[in-house]
């Protein structure tokens, strides 16, 4: 049954359309035509014109928010980036790991893919301070997770901010696998985000043991903000793609390296 009793200019119309799917999501051309007591095709014709200002994003037989599905596309396409990659660096991070540790996780795709391998070790506590780390390990057996309070950024699904950080000072882990937007060859740690930077630093702060891990695409570069040496913690756990020479010269900067090919022992 219509909800409409008169009619309104198309404009308006699509105005409503585009409110209605930003506050409640996803909708179908038949719910909107019943909403508004036009035809499909009418409706086809505002979504058509909606999309075409990059307001919403097609979908099959309706429309979701383009700011939504963007920022889920990017997310997504992110943990596919060098998946086979992230994988290694998981299988080694999880050998380091034993049941009944503490374990530090940020916000990576990197600690993501680390969290995966972790749901199969019994009796971990996992801190985070990402949203998809505690979706993947929620109800897990074994896994209890403990989401760090704080603010939500708006281009990731993370938490950021001074209750975040005043929090990681009341955690003491027995591990940290922090991820990394760079290191250079000298072996600091870089981070785009200058307030992400800093809470990475307080969180190597809250950790017994320190691993950095990175794809090998993330080294011998660097980025915005430096925030640690690679010298101060336990070391690099990266893939076996590393370049040899860029690996001879972090280990001269007193750089140890966990990579699949040379095994986990230690740390």
């Amino acid at each position: 049954m219509s909800h409409e009793t008169t009619p309104v200019s198309p404009e308006s119309r699509r105005a409503e359309i585009l409110s209605l799917i930003e506050r409640e999501g996803e909708r179908t051309i038949d719910t909107l035509a019943e909403r508004f007591g036009v035809s499909g095709m009418t409706i086809r014709r505002d979504l058509q014109a909606l999309s075409d200002h990059g307001r919403v994003i097609r979908t099959h037989g309706g429309a979701a928010p383009a700011q939504r599905i963007s920022f889920e596309f990017r997310f997504l396409e992110r943990t596919r980036h060098r998946a086979a990659e992230k994988d290694q660096i998981a299988a080694v991070a999880a050998s380091l790991v034993q049941p009944g540790d503490s374990v530090l996780l940020d916000s990576s795709t990197t600690t993501l893919a680390i969290a995966r391998r972790l749901a199969t070790i019994g009796g971990l506590t996992v801190v985070t301070t990402s949203l998809p780390i505690a979706s993947e390990l929620f109800g897990r057996e074994g896994v209890e997770v403990m989401l760090l309070g704080g603010s939500l950024r708006k281009d990731s699904p993370d938490l950021i901010g001074a209750l975040t950080e005043n929090n990681l000072d009341l955690v003491r882990a027995d591990v940290a696998f922090i991820g990394a937007d760079a290191i250079d060859h000298a072996g600091y740690i870089y981070n785009r985000s200058n307030e992400l930077g800093r809470m990475l630093a307080r969180m190597a702060d809250a950790a017994d043991r320190v691993y950095a891990v990175a794809d090998h695409s993330k080294v011998g570069r660097h980025e915005l903000m430096r925030f640690a040496h690679l010298r101060d913690w336990i070391g690099l756990i990266t893939d076996s793609g590393l370049d040899k020479a860029i690996a001879r010269r972090l280990e001269k900067h007193g750089v140890r390296l966990l990579q699949p090919s040379k095994g986990a022992a230690g740390g």
